[in-house]
């Protein structure tokens, strides 16, 4: 039997910098095409976006991420795009989270991943209503259809003002009754979420800086339809290219689908097995003879729930398994890290007056302390003053955000 090629940590390192764009010689112009490399960008935390974007992008500015979400003015294309046209889309997608995704991959990815929920989704919130509200169909087809001649009506509207104007999205529903996260929300939620999960509408502007979290609504195109397994064979492929090798394990995680569903959209890449740490991966054939010399040595400040870090099931390879509990919350969400070489070596995050706070897990050496100094002040030019402060909060990033008497700068 012939033995599986052998792809070890390090090349596997060498790897993420380089089709990842962790260092300065791989950045890209344009925040389109760093959401390419990836797939896709987290986008649960609006911030993640445009910190993202910005940590993989030679010169990086909010504009240019804001022009490639919400569309440029008439005679300014982006991307390849048509004036106007958001070069990325925002869907529910993977694991029924929030990412941005290239525009043109959008059809192929919700129909990957969110086009078999969109049912369920709809019968679990009408349901909800009905049990809390009294809701029957006949209201609730109602309720939709006054929604979207409003937001056919103005263009865009947050959610409050959809509720101020359509009485039935004021209703509160109780949450998880009984629970310790108990918690009242607007019938507007389930509503819009509904709406959102078929593609009928979408998050547009929000109404404050690029932080904000309250979106607008507004209508949307349906996206092309493209057959399920083509589309997560296609899925797969990009996944497989932007992160491999990777596990079965890895790729079910990261899609959210069934076991059976992953091998088969697996297998219909062409993907060929080879040789990890972990056990056995898979590697495109194309990128199995291709030169693993990582780029220059180089530093990254990355945010929270940055698709890298969240990108594997298995981590060991570049993250050290001591540090998973300062750098992670209940739930698995990875907070700011500082990467070196391929490899989370540290945190980081702003204290209340905007100065970055950061500390080293791993010492990287001189070289690479210098490198982690010239990203903060890179990260600092960016941000411009303006304070972030990530939705999903950790141990570590807890600690280094605290005012300068109750934290000092670290590493």
């Amino acid at each position: 039997m012939t033995a599986l090629p052998h792809i070890t940590a390090a090349q596997r390192r060498a790897r993420l910098v380089r089709r990842h764009l962790l260092a300065p010689s791989v950045r890209e112009k344009a925040p389109e095409a760093a959401a390419d490399a990836l797939v896709g960008l987290h986008a649960t935390d609006p911030a993640t976006v445009f910190l993202a974007a910005a940590a993989r992008m030679h010169a990086p500015t909010a504009g240019a991420v804001e022009a490639a979400l919400y569309g440029t003015p008439a005679g300014r294309p982006a991307g390849g795009q048509p004036a106007g046209a958001p070069a990325l889309a925002r869907i529910r997608c993977m694991r029924r989270t929030m990412f941005v995704v290239p525009a043109p991959l959008a059809p192929a990815v919700h129909a990957a991943t969110a086009g078999g929920h969109a049912h369920r989704h709809r019968t679990d919130a009408m349901a909800r209503l009905h049990d809390a509200l009294g809701w029957d169909a006949r209201r609730y087809a109602a309720v939709e259809h006054a929604t979207l001649q409003a937001l056919t009506a103005h263009g865009a509207a947050t959610a409050v003002q959809l509720a101020a104007a359509i009485p039935d999205l004021r209703e509160q529903i109780i949450t998880f009754p009984g629970k310790p996260y108990e918690s009242r929300q607007r019938a507007s939620t389930p509503v819009l979420g509904v709406l959102a999960a078929e593609g009928r509408i979408r998050r547009a502007r929000p109404a404050g800086s690029w932080t904000s979290a309250q979106f607008r609504w507004a209508p949307a195109r349906p996206l092309p339809e493209v057959p399920v397994a083509e589309a997560k064979t296609e899925l797969a492929r990009r996944y497989v290219a932007a992160f491999g090798p990777v596990t079965v394990d890895d790729v079910r995680w990261w899609t959210g689908w069934t076991l059976t569903d992953t091998r088969k959209a697996l297998a219909a890449t062409g993907a060929q097995a080879v040789e990890l740490d972990e056990g056995t991966g898979y590697s495109l054939p194309e990128h199995l003879d291709v030169p693993d010399d990582a780029p220059e040595p180089s530093a990254a400040l990355l945010p929270g729930l940055d698709p890298t870090p969240m990108g594997w099931r298995h981590r060991g390879w570049y993250l050290d398994g001591d540090h998973t509990k300062a750098l992670f919350d209940r739930n698995g969400n990875i907070g700011p890290t500082i990467w070196w070489n391929g490899r989370i070596v540290g945190a980081w995050a702003q204290q209340p007056h905007g100065h970055i706070n950061h500390h080293f897990l791993t010492d990287p050496g001189r070289e690479g302390r210098a490198a982690v100094a010239t990203e903060i002040e890179r990260l600092t030019a960016f941000l411009g003053g303006v304070r972030v402060t990530p939705c999903y909060r950790t141990p570590l990033e807890r600690r280094l955000s605290a005012p300068p008497s109750g934290a000092r700068t670290a590493g």
